[in-house]
C-alpha cells in the first residue's frame, strides 16, 4: 500500500470531471445522470471479498478483510513500448489479453491471500498458484475436451467434418453458459457477482462526473457495455466461425491422416493452441471495432447477447461493496491525474 496524499482537484466541467468529484447540487447531479458518459479507459475486475482498477498508468487492489477495514494497494503499470508485431491486427490483441491475465493472476493473488480470518485460513503463494493451475485444467477439460467427446457420439468428425465443428461449438457454447448460471448459485460466487456490480456501478458514476458516493452510485445499473463479459461470449461465437472453417478431416487429409482418432485429437488440440488467435480476433470486434463505434445501430445489436449475459456475472451490491469499488477506483484515478499533469497527456475521461 502507498503511503502517496491524493492531491485535491478543483471542479470541473463535466467533460472532463476531476477523479474524486467534490460536493456539488442535487440539480447539477441530475443533469450529469442524463448526460452522456465519457470516456475512460479505467477497468476492472471483481476479486474474493474485493475489486481490481486498472487505468492508463496504474492498477490499484481493493479488499475487504475479515475484520471488515479495506486493504488498498496501488501498483504502476509498466510503460508500454508497443512497436512491431505488438500493433498488428489481432496480434494487438493476442498481446493484450496476456497482459490482463497476467494483471488479472496478480490481483487474485492479492485477494486470494487476505481471505480468511486468520493465517491458517489464508492461502499461500504455492496454493494460490496450484489454484490457478487446477482452474486451468478444469477450464480445458469442461470447455475443449468434453464438448469434443459428446460431440463425438453425436455426429462423426470424418464423415460430416463441418456439421462435427458446428455441434461442437454450439456445445461448447451451452456449457459455458450453464456454468455461469450454475457457479452463481454458490454463495461465494454471488459475492463476487455482487462485487462485479460495485465495479460496474462505479465506473457508471465516474464516467458521468458525480460523487462517488454509494447513495448515487447505487443508481446506476450493474450492466457495463466495456465489460470483459461481452468479451468471452465474442470469444465462444468467434471460435465457432473460425473452426466451421477449418475442419480436422480437410487439414489432416493434407498429411494423409484419415483415422477417426487422430483427427479429434486435432480438433482438441488445435482449439487449445488457436485460442490466442481467437481471443484476438475477438478483441477487433469488440475493442477496437465495436468499443470505437458504440452508437452504431448494428453495434448495439452485436453487443446485446454479451450485455445480457452479464444478467448472471453481475448481482446488487451493498454499499459496502460500492465503497471497495470506489477505494480501488479513486487510487487509479489520482494516479492518473497526476500522471497526465505532469506528461501533458489526454486526461482519463474525454
Amino acid at each position: 500500500m502507498t503511503d502517496e496524499n491524493t492531491t485535491a482537484v478543483e471542479p470541473e466541467p463535466i467533460d472532463p470531471p476531476a477523479p474524486v468529484v467534490p460536493e456539488m447540487d442535487e440539480a447539477e447531479i441530475e443533469r450529469r445522470f442524463a448526460a452522456p458518459a465519457g470516456h475512460t479507459h479505467i477497468g476492472g475486475q471483481a476479486l474474493i471479498e474485493g475489486i481490481m482498477m486498472r487505468g492508463r498508468t496504474a492498477w490499484a487492489v481493493a479488499v475487504r478483510t475479515p475484520d471488515g477495514s479495506v486493504h488498498l494497494e496501488e501498483h504502476d503499470l509498466p510503460t508500454k513500448h508497443r512497436t512491431g508485431w505488438r500493433t498488428w491486427p489481432v496480434a494487438r490483441g493476442v498481446w493484450a489479453m496476456y497482459e490482463t491475465l497476467a494483471l488479472s493472476l496478480k490481483a487474485f493473488g492479492v485477494a486470494a491471500s487476505l481471505a480468511g480470518a486468520t493465517e491458517e485460513e489464508q492461502l499461500t503463494s504455492t496454493e494460490i498458484m496450484w489454484t490457478m493451475v487446477a482452474g486451468v485444467a478444469l477450464a480445458i477439460v469442461a470447455f475443449i475436451l468434453a464438448p469434443a467427446l459428446l460431440t463425438n457420439l453425436v455426429t462423426s468428425s470424418v464423415s460430416h467434418p463441418y456439421l462435427w465443428n458446428i455441434v461442437d461449438g454450439v456445445l461448447r457454447l451451452g456449457v459455458f453458459l450453464a456454468y455461469i448460471w450454475g457457479v452463481g448459485f454458490m454463495p461465494d460466487i454471488r459475492r463476487v457477482f455482487a462485487y462485479h456490480g460495485a465495479e460496474h456501478k462505479s465506473i457508471h458514476a465516474y464516467e458521468h462526473g458525480i460523487p462517488l458516493e454509494p447513495r448515487y452510485i447505487q443508481r446506476y445499473d450493474t450492466l457495463h457495455v466495456r465489460c470483459g463479459t461481452a468479451f468471452l461470449l465474442m470469444v465462444m461465437v468467434v471460435s465457432i466461425a473460425v473452426f466451421s472453417l477449418l475442419p480436422g478431416k480437410i487439414v489432416m487429409g493434407w498429411f494423409g491422416v484419415t483415422a477417426g482418432l487422430a483427427i479429434v485429437t486435432f480438433n482438441i488440440v488445435s482449439r487449445i493452441l488457436l485460442l490466442p488467435v481467437v481471443a484476438g480476433l475477438a478483441y477487433e470486434i469488440t475493442v477496437k471495432w465495436a468499443g470505437n463505434h458504440s452508437e452504431n445501430p448494428f453495434v448495439r445489436v452485436l453487443l446485446w447477447p454479451g450485455m445480457q449475459l452479464q444478467r448472471l456475472t453481475t448481482r446488487e451490491p451493498d454499499d459496502g461493496m460500492v465503497e471497495v469499488a470506489v477505494a480501488a477506483l479513486t487510487a487509479v484515478a489520482a494516479r492518473d491525474a497526476r500522471a497526465e499533469a505532469q506528461t501533458g497527456a489526454a486526461p482519463a475521461i474525454s
